[in-house]
């Protein structure tokens, strides 16, 4: 039986404060050969970074497709990584391996930290201990494992509300945010996913760079993930097709939205049915193809 999640929901969206915790992963990197390496292996501008400013980047393979997706803050001189559970490994492994090639080091502090997102929060947390990062939904947190609980009651006693799995999936979803083996994977080429600042194409040589600056600057993805407005309930792998039957996509993620009041997907749909408003179908149903995100601030 699935939890009435109604009232988080509607306190959520009308600017109240929600939290969810769940895994996540935190890797630093630091040494005098730190950059170097680093702008080897990720498609945006390492050597850019500020203090206390964080940036997206993906990690390809040589096919220029998707190792991972992360966010990168710098402190003084370290780098530190957070990624989703599921690229968390590759993550840490694609980056120790370098450890014995120069001045280059690494750590796994994923064990020290609990991380939470917390919804329509946008102040900045001093407390060193912590690491912060910001989106525009929001802040996503790590905090020290012993004060963790101290933490949470904080939040409560703002009156934040705890998000349940489920409506983190939804939240998630209108919102357009991909998750790793469910809407993207090492099949998907880094500018399919479609996210804002994530490559730079003025920056050296890294991984995978010929192929995705081919694409960029040569001619078009042959696919994106955006969204889908239903005329009924979809399921995740339904093929999408255009009107005069062609394959047009696949669904990736699906959900009701509540603000919306109609099922919506994630998708990845063929360059030539991109347009916003264009329809297409999956089983019987109509998908009108809808840009990313779904609703533009949490509030």
């Amino acid at each position: 039986m699935k939890k009435d999640y109604t009232n988080e929901y509607n306190i959520i969206r009308t600017g109240g404060i929600g939290f969810y915790e769940q895994k996540r992963g935190l890797i630093a990197v630091w040494g005098k050969e730190a950059v170097q390496f680093l702008n080897g292996l990720v498609t945006n501008e390492v050597a850019k970074i500020e203090e206390k400013v964080q940036i997206t980047a993906a990690f390809p393979n040589a096919q220029g497709r998707l190792l991972a997706v992360v966010r990168i803050l710098r402190r003084d001189d370290k780098f530190f990584f957070e990624t989703e559970t599921a690229t968390h490994e590759k993550v840490f492994n694609n980056l120790f391996r370098f450890t014995f090639a120069g001045d280059f080091f690494v750590e796994d502090l994923s064990g020290n930290f609990r991380y939470f997102e917390i919804s329509n929060f946008k102040s900045q947390i001093s407390n060193p201990d912590f690491f912060e990062f910001q989106n525009d939904f929001g802040a996503n947190v790590f905090v020290p494992n012993d004060a963790a609980e101290n933490f949470t009651s904080e939040l409560k006693s703002e009156n934040a509300v705890e998000i349940s799995e489920e409506l983190y999936e939804v939240l998630r979803i209108e919102t357009g945010v991909p998750k790793y083996g469910i809407d993207a994977d090492e099949s998907t080429i880094v500018p399919e996913l479609g996210i804002e600042n994530l490559i730079s194409y003025q920056k050296g040589c890294y991984i995978g760079q010929e192929i995705i600056a081919r694409i960029h600057f040569r001619g078009h993805i042959a696919k994106k993930l955006t969204g889908l407005i239903l005329e009924n309930e979809a399921q995740p792998n339904d093929e999408l097709k255009a009107l005069d039957g062609k394959n047009a996509g696949k669904v990736t993620s699906v959900t009701f939205s509540p603000k919306l009041g109609e099922f919506i997907a994630l998708a990845f749909v063929r360059y030539d049915y991109l347009a916003q408003g264009t329809e297409l179908k999956v089983n019987e149903t109509t998908a009108k193809v809808r840009n990313l995100p779904f609703i533009n601030r949490i509030s």
